[in-house]
């Protein structure tokens, strides 16, 4: 069993009683009884929480006339969004701007918080994490299909004619689940690769040069997010779109 963070195990002294007789009532095996809590469960709860802290935060301080830089930061990273919707989805795409920024925000948040003494990034700990993601990212595309077109929606896994339904159709649902495993894969390979980096890094130069691949694993962070959020984009546009 891995070392636990601090947090971690605070979580296990508080929780890890409950979160055990709960996972056997569902039949679920708990690699140790003791500390069921992760490392990578804990910090996902962590950055949850902070993010929580953070929007509760930036609400009690929204101003019309005087907006904060924090207001400044999420209206610009929502207006990014809200454009990049209208570029692929179209203009009646602003209803998916919440669960994306939402999504993207998380995934940043759990990229990031690796560079805090004393944490890691859950992203690169372990493909569940991503895994999780990828899953949310996939149910909401599905489900806005069916949501937009109803039952229609079930055409576009049947192919362009009748005919070639057979052959279509586990063509298909393959492709979809292929998804996100390129979404997991993607941002799991990508993370963990740069954690290892900076790490080795760090222990082979006291100073200076690591700081560069701190600067490095920040580039990387926030374009993982970007592109996963991107790719979802995407899958919600096909799924949504008028023609099937």
């Amino acid at each position: 069993m891995p070392e636990q963070l601090w947090f971690t195990a605070v979580l296990n002294h508080l929780l890890g009683g409950p979160v055990t007789a709960l996972l056997e009532a569902l039949h679920i095996p708990a690699q140790d009884p003791q500390a069921p809590i992760s490392n990578a469960v804990a910090m996902e709860v962590l950055v949850l929480l902070f993010s929580i802290l953070l929007f509760l935060f930036a609400r009690r301080r929204l101003s019309v006339d005087r907006p904060g830089a924090l207001q400044h930061i999420f209206e610009g990273a929502q207006g990014f969004i809200v454009g990049q919707n209208h570029e692929i989805i179209g203009p009646k795409s602003d209803g998916f701007a919440a669960f994306l920024l939402s999504l993207g925000l998380f995934i940043l948040g759990c990229n990031l918080i690796g560079l805090i003494p004393g944490f890691e990034s859950p992203t690169g700990l372990t493909p569940v994490v991503p895994l999780g993601c990828a899953i949310c990212a996939f149910a909401y595309y599905q489900i806005q299909g069916f949501k937009h077109s109803g039952l229609a929606y079930l055409k576009h896994f049947l192919g362009p004619a009748w005919w070639l339904a057979w052959l279509m159709l586990p063509i298909e649902i393959i492709s979809h689940l292929a998804r996100m495993l390129s979404l997991t894969i993607r941002l799991f390979a990508n993370m963990f690769a740069g954690d290892m980096v900076t790490l080795v890094f760090f222990s082979l130069v006291p100073l200076g040069i690591p700081v560069l691949f701190l600067g490095l694993h920040i580039g990387v962070a926030l374009l993982q997010t970007y592109i996963f959020v991107l790719l979802t984009t995407v899958y919600l546009q096909g799924a949504v779109a008028e023609e099937h």
